[in-house]
């Protein structure tokens, strides 16, 4: 049975589509999920631009507007996950109903294993219409009071509706004494911190480069967090290969 996931922020800039697009490279193919990451963001859409995927004719604008069937949106990435983007045009903005975002998805649920939605920040009409389309959501922000009380008020929001919450995900954590720790977070929030991903200037780099920073450089810190995140999510063990049979199996082929 497919699970939609909505990711969702209380403000812009907290890492949220990096968060997204790295956990849907990450399923499709460390874990080999069919995996398809919708752009729900249509307003300030950003993915397509994470991924390098420039021209796409038929985003989730036209399917919103009843001009294409959901199935004719769907790009392949070559992480072997599915991108749903949504339009670059202000014109596009014109005609949608965003409120009819599940039902669109529908023809979706028998060809995938998951289905991540990339919500808007805030609490508007686009990210209130993701958290109505999903079953589970997760919170993506920063360790400052702030950005924190703007969780709990998304919290107040997925309570009304029914969804299930999965938790928080800690992003560009320097672990600083100025930043809330994990313990404090999850007191004031009631949720618990299922993944605390350090600063890592790599990931602008990544973004530079239009590749997910799992891929980019799967050995830092960072990339490190969202594999055991994405295990997480599906519910595997994170096994990191240890450093010594990292180098044997080196050893190994250089011998061959």
């Amino acid at each position: 049975m497919v699970r939609i996931i909505g990711i969702i922020s209380g403000k812009g800039g907290v890492g949220k589509t990096t968060i997204a697009s790295n956990i849907g490279a990450v399923l499709a193919k460390n874990h080999k999920k069919n995996v398809t990451l919708v752009d729900c963001n249509l307003t300030t859409s950003h993915l397509s631009l994470y991924l390098g995927m420039y021209y796409c004719p038929v985003t989730l604008n036209k399917v919103l507007r009843g001009e294409n069937y959901i199935e004719e949106s769907v790009h392949q990435h070559f992480s072997g996950m599915k991108i749903i983007p949504a339009s670059l045009s202000l014109s596009d903005l014109e005609g949608i109903d965003v409120t009819e975002l599940r039902d669109n998805l529908k023809d979706l649920f028998n060809k995938n294993d998951v289905i991540i939605l990339d919500g808007s920040p805030g609490l508007g009409r686009e990210a209130m219409a993701t958290i109505k389309a999903s079953d589970e959501v997760i919170y993506v922000t920063n360790p400052y009071i702030p950005f924190i009380m703007d969780v709990i008020r998304c919290q107040e929001a997925a309570k009304e509706v029914g969804i299930k919450q999965l938790g928080i995900v800690l992003n560009m954590v320097h672990k600083k004494n100025h930043e809330m720790t994990k313990q404090e977070i999850e007191e004031l929030t009631k949720l618990p911190v299922i993944s605390t991903i350090p600063f890592d200037k790599n990931v602008y780099k990544s973004l530079a480069l239009k590749m997910p920073i799992t891929f980019y450089k799967p050995n830092t810190p960072a990339s490190k967090e969202l594999f055991k995140l994405a295990s997480f999510l599906i519910g595997e063990k994170y096994s990191q290969e240890s450093f010594l049979l990292k180098f044997l199996r080196k050893f190994s082929l250089k011998q061959v």
